[in-house]
């Protein structure tokens, strides 16, 4: 589960993780924080590969006091015809905070429509770009 205030931008060139593919979104991002009053900070490997990969990064002091998440998990939910649906859920002191869906066109190279925020969107395109990365597209059928 990553951390709700990650800004990923581009996949980690150093191998911070164990098991990239078992991480939150997929694999292990580069990025920034958007958190409130620390937007546009560039977290250390040490903070990328603890908390903001991870998400409740309870040491990291950037992280807002009152917040709606401490992390979000991703998945897929379906890939067929060229559409692809992915899930995402909050979580909040490792209760449920939220919930959602979201889809994105593989034909079209977009998604159907707007995320809820900048930063889910952010987690989402990382997410959506792993995937994609282990499951190229086929020349049958999708499932």
């Amino acid at each position: 589960m990553a951390c709700p205030f990650f800004f990923p931008t581009q996949r980690h060139q150093r191998e911070l993780w164990a098991c990239r593919a078992r991480l939150p979104l997929g694999d292990g991002w580069t990025g920034r924080c958007a958190a409130p009053g620390h937007d546009g900070a560039v977290p250390s490997d040490d903070e990328l590969r603890d908390g903001c990969n991870l998400g409740y990064a309870s040491t990291c002091p950037r992280l807002p006091r009152e917040r709606e998440a401490d992390a979000v998990h991703f998945s897929v939910a379906a890939d067929r015809g060229g559409i692809i649906s992915l899930r995402y859920a909050l979580e909040r002191d490792h209760a449920p905070a939220g919930h959602g869906c979201l889809e994105y066109d593989r034909s079209a190279a977009r998604w159907s429509g707007p995320p809820p925020d900048p930063r889910l969107q952010a987690l989402a395109r990382s997410y959506l770009q792993a995937y994609l990365a282990r499951r190229p597209r086929s020349n049958g059928a999708e499932g």
